[in-house]
């Protein structure tokens, strides 16, 4: 398995970024796929998950102002991120979680400036 994120950037506080993942490889049609963060000198964090099925799960930091969402068919998961603030400044990680197993791709940064 292997994912490909992109969309990472640098934003003014109050403005808008959407991260892009697409998952390749032996996927079975059940998984949940989900978008980390990690700042500098901390450890890295759950933003937002959501099922196949759509159910999703959000840190608290991040509810009503961040929404994922994913497309099954074509295996990629996106979050669309708003009103940003500083301390969203992190590197984001995709990830794939399957039969017990989880998959990173490649961080891509996210930079909020005041």
């Amino acid at each position: 398995v292997q994912l490909q994120a992109s969309g990472g950037g640098l934003v003014q506080v109050g403005g808008s970024l959407r991260l892009s993942c697409v998952a390749s490889g032996s996927i079975f049609s059940f998984n949940a796929m989900g978008w980390y963060r990690q700042a500098p000198g901390k450890q890295r964090d759950l933003v937002a998950v959501i099922t196949t099925g759509g159910g999703t799960n959000y840190a608290d930091s991040v509810k009503g102002r961040f929404t994922i969402s994913r497309d099954n068919a074509k295996n990629t998961v996106s979050l669309q991120m708003n009103s940003l603030k500083p301390e969203d400044t992190a590197v984001y990680y995709c990830a794939l979680h399957l039969n017990g197993m989880s998959y990173w791709g490649k961080g891509t940064q996210v930079t909020v400036s005041s």
